[in-house]
């Protein structure tokens, strides 16, 4: 009788930049609102709407990384390297009237949440390489400023600037399954998929595949995960990360095979009901 599967961590992902390339660190922390230092900034519009790759691809191309104190560093193709500071909003700071240091209100999918603006020369760096006026925020306060779905949540449950869950996690098996889908219709070419179009916190090694989607409640090295929902995918899942060129995969093969409750599902959204710290070999342990 072979062994059963023993499902591992085999990777993390953090995201400093909502829609910007991320990171692939060993070892992660886990905070209430998502790993430590993952989608705490954004771009926004001169509307305060988020700006994402689902209308500027090519932020696909630009980096962020994180420093020790929270800062990033933003790599953007063409320029140099650009040190960024957090912000610290002024005493008794309101709407932002332009002046930093004052929170701005950030519209995230209808979601209305302040933050505080980076800074003129970011807004520069990344208005000329957008071709469209964007500023650059920080979310200062994440226990406070955006609570989680209440349909899905707990009272308490906040996320940073994700899509509206603390992570999401996929799996290696549910990916080959859904590249061998690809393969067989009418865009072959497209494939195979890398991960990285769907922009993980947590890639899982060793289960069936779709395994995740009869998760509840999982345990992954000594962090408790509760699963809220399964995660509708977008048009940034057909852009190339490489690249920035679009293409119909995956939603072509989602539509077909992978709609649930009228949504493409490929990964699961998940929110931490304890901190604590991930490492890349963790086991998982599925507790319902």
């Amino acid at each position: 009788m072979p062994k059963p599967l023993q499902p591992v961590l085999r990777a993390l992902r953090v995201y400093p930049v909502k829609s910007m390339a991320g990171s692939t660190p060993d070892v992660a922390v886990v905070e209430p609102w998502g790993l430590a230092g993952d989608r705490r900034w954004t771009l926004i519009d001169d509307t305060g709407k988020v700006v994402t790759q689902r209308r500027q691809p090519r932020l696909a191309l630009c980096r962020a990384v994180s420093g020790p104190d929270g800062g990033i560093i933003l790599r953007v193709p063409g320029d140099e390297p650009l040190s960024v500071a957090v912000p610290v909003p002024a005493a008794g700071a309101g709407t932002w009237g332009g002046v930093f240091g004052e929170t701005v209100v950030v519209d995230i999918f209808g979601t209305k949440v302040e933050a505080v603006p980076a800074g003129r020369r970011a807004d520069a760096r990344m208005s000329a390489y957008l071709g469209a006026e964007v500023t650059l925020v920080h979310l200062d306060r994440p226990a406070e400023r955006r609570p989680v779905d209440p349909r899905y949540a707990r009272a308490g449950d906040t996320v940073s600037f994700a899509d509206g869950y603390p992570l999401l996690v996929t799996t290696l098996s549910s990916l080959d399954a859904l590249n061998s889908l690809v393969a067989q219709g009418d865009h072959p070419d497209e494939g195979p998929l890398p991960m990285d179009r769907f922009r993980p916190n947590l890639v899982i090694a060793g289960t069936a595949p779709w395994a995740e989607d009869g998760w509840r409640r999982v345990q992954v090295g000594e962090v408790v995960l509760r699963v809220a929902k399964g995660c509708g995918r977008c048009v940034v899942t057909t852009t190339d990360q490489d690249t920035a060129e679009r293409g119909k995969e995956p939603l072509r093969t989602l539509g077909r095979h992978r709609v649930m409750d009228g949504k493409l599902i490929f990964g699961q959204l998940l929110v931490p009901e304890s901190a604590g710290t991930l490492r890349v070999g963790d086991p998982l342990t599925v507790l319902d």
